[in-house]
């Protein structure tokens, strides 16, 4: 675990991460917990909630807001983009485009860009290959407020 002075290793830190770092799926919280119970049947989901805030904090895993569900997590804290579908909202690792640490440095703003997320919508293969081929875009227009 590669960790700040600050942080200390605890067993419920070290399972946490190690069941993170087993999965692309980037799970939820609650997903995690069920993960985690099986090595650590008494933890708690609070345990599971402060110990994935902690690890985002220090930059040990990403912490990912995808739409309006819950937050996911992802075990690789390397600068990476993520596309989650529309329709089954898997989210998935981009490791083939533009880099991301370029993007940020190329966005026009008077802030300070400290960093940033990238993450693209789409339909997965599975979800595709289900709908109807003009169905995407109509259901990204209406969720995307778009007016005409």
């Amino acid at each position: 675990m590669n960790t700040s002075k600050a942080l200390r290793v605890t067993p419920q830190r070290r399972v946490i991460l190690e069941e993170l770092r087993k999965v692309d799926t980037h799970p939820t919280a609650d997903e995690l917990y069920e993960m985690v119970r099986k090595r650590l049947p008494k933890v708690s989901l609070g345990t599971i909630y402060r110990n994935l805030d902690l690890l985002s904090s220090e930059g040990i895993i990403q912490k990912l807001q995808v739409g309006n569900s819950q937050m996911r997590f992802d075990g690789n804290p390397e600068s990476h983009m993520h596309i989650t579908c529309l329709q089954c909202r898997r989210v998935a690792d981009v490791f083939h485009g533009p880099d991301t640490s370029g993007v940020c440095r190329e966005v026009q703003t008077d802030f300070t860009v400290l960093g940033c997320t990238v993450l693209l919508y789409g339909m997965c293969p599975e979800c595709a290959a289900e709908v109807d081929s003009s169905a995407p875009l109509a259901s990204i227009g209406e969720q995307g407020g778009t007016s005409s």
